[in-house]
């Protein structure tokens, strides 16, 4: 793998102590990682990088991704996110309807 151009990080709730316990994890956060995986692959983008992270201790935004380096924070992801999300990606913006600011 070349080295990345986007690195994207989705919040899987991890704790500290191990557990997987927030909010992200229960609205199916994981499936997202598989889905966004596929789609980076059925589209060639193969500068982008996809990890899970521990809690991102933005529950009441969850599921929630961030995109890496353009500091991007989406919430409330699912698959048609993602869509959009890498559709905006690929034309060099963020995503509007899915963006967040704290």
């Amino acid at each position: 793998m070349k080295k990345p151009k986007h690195h994207i990080f989705v919040c899987s709730s991890f704790r500290f102590t191990g557990e997987a316990k927030g909010a992200c994890r229960r609205k199916n956060s994981t499936s997202l990682i598989q889905y966004l995986e596929t789609e980076l692959s059925d589209r060639g983008l193969d500068d982008v990088l996809v990890s899970p992270t521990g809690c991102l201790k933005l529950c009441e935004k969850g599921p929630v991704m961030m995109v890496y380096p353009d500091n991007y924070w989406y919430g409330e992801v699912d698959e048609d996110a993602i869509d959009t999300i890498l559709d905006a990606l690929e034309e060099g913006k963020p995503a509007l309807d899915y963006l967040f600011v704290n």
